[in-house]
């Protein structure tokens, strides 16, 4: 079962001469409940590719389709409220809230839709990531590896369909480059969720159930 299709989506910014093409024309389905890795270049498209499936930005042409919901039906607020509900972000400036505590963090997103928390569920994605010992502290007092860890449990406290994540190894070593990787995908069979990460690291992409290649805005390869 399919849970993400784009059909000719196509995302321009700015006007001729100087417009730029950054996904120009992508046809995609991915399945639900896999693991995808897009690669590429600087500039491919792998960024906007993912805030377009996220409905961070609304195609210029094209049809986004993401668990059964067109996104171009959904005004501003119902979009809103899709992303929080259906999509966990995760990107590479972790983007957490620095006054808030560990444990306040990861329970963020439901407080902001007013949702009950299910404490046995934080319970056991906390301790998967092992954040256990952290809950009370702030972020500023954690390694960047524990800040990462922090809102991958942010990400997907609220069970979402689907978790992007953007360059989430960017800034560590090769190793904690694997451990994060490899939680993230521990992380999404655990919990039956549809995965997609950009990355440059090849070694990363093929933790993946499949890799996807962009240049120029185009998918030039599909690997499964």
């Amino acid at each position: 079962m399919d849970i993400i299709t784009l059909k000719n989506v196509k995302k321009y910014f700015g006007s001729d001469p100087r417009m730029v093409r950054a996904v120009d024309g992508v046809n995609l389905t991915i399945e639900k409940g896999r693991f995808t890795a897009v690669i590429g270049s600087s500039g491919s498209g792998k960024t906007t590719l993912l805030n377009l499936i996220g409905g961070l930005y609304r195609p210029t042409e094209g049809t986004v389709i993401v668990d059964g919901i067109d996104l171009s039906s959904l005004d501003e607020d119902h979009l809103t409220v899709f992303r929080r509900r259906k999509v966990g972000f995760i990107f590479q400036e972790y983007n957490l809230v620095p006054d808030l505590t560990v444990r306040e963090n990861i329970l963020f997103p439901l407080a902001l839709d007013n949702s009950r928390a299910d404490m046995a569920f934080f319970g056991r994605l906390t301790e998967l990531l092992g954040l256990e010992r952290y809950l009370d502290s702030f972020p500023h007092m954690l390694s960047g590896g524990a800040q990462q860890c922090t809102a991958i449990a942010r990400a997907l406290m609220t069970r979402p369909a689907i978790v992007l994540a953007d360059e989430p190894t960017g800034s560590f070593d090769a190793k904690t480059s694997q451990n994060v990787a490899g939680l993230l995908k521990l992380t999404a069979e655990t919990f039956h969720q549809s995965l997609i990460m950009i990355t440059h690291n090849l070694e990363l992409a093929q933790l993946a159930d499949r890799v996807i290649r962009l240049e120029d805005g185009r998918m030039v390869s599909d690997g499964r």
